[in-house]
């Protein structure tokens, strides 16, 4: 039995040596840099940008109606008929299978001088929904962000379980190891072995789950990042709060810079700009028309008079038109957008009053979890106190083998609950950021 449990000793040894050496060979994944690859890789980002590029290259020139159109056109006919005629003179003429032949081209311009400025309000609007694309995109940054963070430091909280687990079970095999001395040398009985590796048992089993669902975790923090982590890797578990916040100064630009109120404004400009392009529909448009043609035309027939012609020559013109009644259908649209405006008003002080709301509940939530989280400190210090005090004690024999498994589980969830204490409060720091506009504006 000696033999078995020295052999138990130096695999166990060899096994913490081994995976030390793995953890150092792994690679540290910062969050400066988990930021930097999910702003370059995330689908979800990729996309918001390109949607943005869709909505600035509307704004453009080319798209604001302001340039006048050009149009060629080109053709040409043949026509072969058979014909008959009678001359002044009385003298009959047939022509069979007379050509004539016709070619045509022209450059055609035509120029919207004057809409009723409905082209200068569309152009006005199409800015707006520019800027608004730019905030769904940094809501989708945002989003994604506090997303990345969320299952960074549940990696973080699994890797500092994982430890903690894996120490509990440690300490079981030197218990197990002990209580298989004690037993040779007839100080205990075989019940206090069977505890121990039972206890083994359930710790080996905690240890095999936290590790898959770290394994697990860490490939979807890997998704996140557009999978391009290719080795194995470990995350920062440091964290730095941001003590020195102000609740009041942090409200104030919640009202000025959360996200979705921006979006609420802008789309209160752009309602405005609907009632001002359907308003224009009541105004005449004035239109610049020009064109340059060639024409020839040629004809082989004895009856024509001339064989060939040719034209060539410019035009232009200004047209005007007035819809002077379309049944009510302008009209119609300017009340349904005064409407849509005045709903857009509301929905803003909706969102003013739910996001205030909103910001004073997660400023509270965070001031109790960082108090929370410092308990869970002063939880540990306690229960690393009372474990290092009861082992000393079992090792003596003045504590059973079920106060020691107590005070060593006591010690087991104090870590656990600190570890879970500790990354809720920086969550809950980063969606007080969120509420405020301020997360894309803080270094980690």
């Amino acid at each position: 039995m000696k033999n078995i449990k020295n052999y138990r000793s130096y695999n166990l040894f060899f096994s913490l040596f081994f995976f030390g050496m793995l953890a150092n060979a792994q690679q540290l994944l910062t969050t400066e840099e988990a930021v930097e690859l999910a702003l370059e890789h995330n689908y979800g980002i990729k996309i918001a940008n390109n949607t943005t590029d869709v909505a600035e290259n509307n704004t453009s020139i080319l798209n604001s109606g302001y340039l006048p159109t050009l149009t060629g056109l080109a053709g040409a006919s043949i026509d072969v008929n058979n014909s008959e005629g009678q001359l002044a003179n009385g003298e009959t003429r047939v022509a069979e299978g007379a050509e004539t032949r016709r070619y045509n081209a022209s450059v055609n311009l035509n120029y919207t001088l004057f809409d009723g400025l409905g082209r200068l309000y569309n152009y006005k609007r199409l800015k707006e929904e520019y800027q608004l694309s730019e905030l769904e995109a940094r809501e989708t940054i945002e989003t994604t962000m506090l997303q990345l963070f969320s299952v960074y430091y549940t990696v973080a909280q699994l890797s500092e379980n994982t430890d903690a687990l894996r120490e509990t079970l440690i300490i079981s095999k030197n218990r197990l190891t002990r209580a298989g001395y004690q037993f040779d040398y007839g100080q205990n009985t075989k019940l206090d072995v069977l505890n121990a590796e039972v206890d083994i048992n359930n710790d080996s089993i905690n240890l095999i789950n936290a590790k898959q669902e770290l394994i697990n975790t860490k490939r979807d923090l890997n998704v996140i990042l557009g999978n391009q982590i290719s080795e194995e890797y470990t995350v920062d578990t440091n964290l730095n709060f941001l003590l020195q916040l102000n609740k009041d100064e942090l409200l104030e630009q919640t009202k000025n810079n959360n996200v979705t109120l921006l979006q609420a404004e802008r789309n209160i400009n752009i309602s405005q700009f609907d009632i001002k392009t359907n308003k224009a529909q009541f105004l005449p448009t004035i239109g610049l028309v020009g064109s340059y043609g060639w024409n020839e035309s040629s004809n082989n027939s004895p009856l024509a008079f001339t064989l060939q012609s040719t034209n060539s020559g410019v035009s232009a013109g200004v047209n005007l038109t007035w819809n002077l009644f379309d049944g009510g259908s302008a009209l119609t649209q300017v009340k349904n957008s005064k409407i849509i405006l005045e709903n857009q008003k509301l929905q803003k002080e909706q969102l003013v009053i739910d996001i205030e709301r909103n910001f004073n509940n997660a400023w509270d939530d965070y001031q109790n979890k960082l108090v929370i989280f410092q308990v869970q400190e002063n939880n540990i210090r306690t229960s690393q106190n009372n474990f290092e005090r009861t082992q000393e004690k079992f090792k003596i024999g003045q504590v059973t083998s079920i106060e020691f498994r107590q005070a060593q589980l006591n010690l087991l969830n104090a870590e656990l609950s600190r570890n879970q204490a500790k990354y809720d409060a920086k969550l809950s720091e980063l969606t007080v950021l969120q509420l405020s506009g301020e997360l894309l504006n803080v270094e980690f």
